[in-house]
């Protein structure tokens, strides 16, 4: 049996050329394409490069990745070209306390991209999952800071089916109904987002209001109006309703006693809706 990059003809291989001659273009953000047949972690790859000196604008695409990572140490795999794989490098100039929102920026990034390709009904949770129907995972980010550079990661699972799947509560573009499964245009409508609001940011020196940030990430969170319960870092379970992002881009929840709780760091579980009342 075949093994090579056209082995199945329902994931063809990306077709770097044509990406860089779409992307990398004077004057935009993206400096450097490469699209590598297999490695262990964009992110990690990017962080390399970063420390050699690679300017901003670098972006990394695996058609396999083997030792993803994701938020709170989880690992991130798919099957060859079965869906997005890629780290892109950044060199902020905005104020450290304002770094926080990348991740939430390029939430808001791929949420507009998979709404605008595959037609389907995409929302995050917080920080940045890409939740579809039933709040089943299709896409996770990762940003790690490095010597003054971010490198920010991006999995997103495409054609991925029921048997492929890493997790009971993941999905996957095709899994899902999405009207349109193909890497290429998503890969563009992505970077192409994620520059547009990148740039918008850094010119308004990391305001997420200026910026208008803040209002389009409100929008695209389904977590807002959920009673969630939050695994808080090294403390106790907070549970309440989310019912606000700051400044920040911290989670806002109203406990039980009608006190809001900020939270920085937690992995967030949503609860259904009650519609008993």
């Amino acid at each position: 049996m075949s093994t090579g990059a056209w082995s199945d003809l329902g994931r063809p291989p990306l077709r770097p050329a044509a990406l860089r001659r779409a992307l990398v273009v004077p004057g935009g953000l993206w400096t450097d394409l490469r699209v590598v047949p297999e490695t262990g972690s964009t992110n990690a790859d990017v962080i390399a490069a970063a420390r050699e000196g690679a300017p901003q604008g670098l972006v990394v695409v695996a058609e396999r990745q083997t030792a993803g990572r994701g938020r709170l140490g989880r690992q991130w795999e798919s099957p060859p070209r079965a869906g997005l794989a890629l780290s892109v490098l950044l060199r902020p100039t905005a104020p450290p306390a304002r770094l926080g929102w990348l991740p939430l920026l390029a939430g808001v990034a791929l949420a507009e991209a998979v709404r605008r390709i595959a037609r389907i009904d995409a929302y995050l949770k917080w920080p940045n999952d890409l939740l579809l129907q039933g709040d089943r995972k299709t896409a996770g980010i990762l940003a790690e800071a490095a010597d003054g550079a971010v490198a920010l990661g991006i999995g997103l699972n495409v054609t991925l089916r029921e048997d492929e799947l890493p997790r009971p509560d993941a999905t996957s573009l095709a899994l899902a109904g999405a009207e349109n499964t193909d890497r290429d245009p998503l890969l563009r409508a992505l970077l192409r987002a994620l520059a547009d609001w990148y740039v918008r940011f850094a010119e308004h020196g990391g305001d997420p209001e200026a910026s208008g940030l803040r209002e389009a990430y409100i929008f695209h969170c389904g977590t807002i109006g959920r009673r969630v319960s939050v695994d808080l870092p090294g403390g106790p379970v907070l549970e309440g309703q989310a019912s606000g992002i700051d400044g920040d881009g911290r989670l806002q929840v109203t406990d039980r006693f009608g006190a809001v709780r900020t939270v920085a760091a937690g992995d967030v579980v949503h609860a259904r809706l009650d519609t008993s009342g």
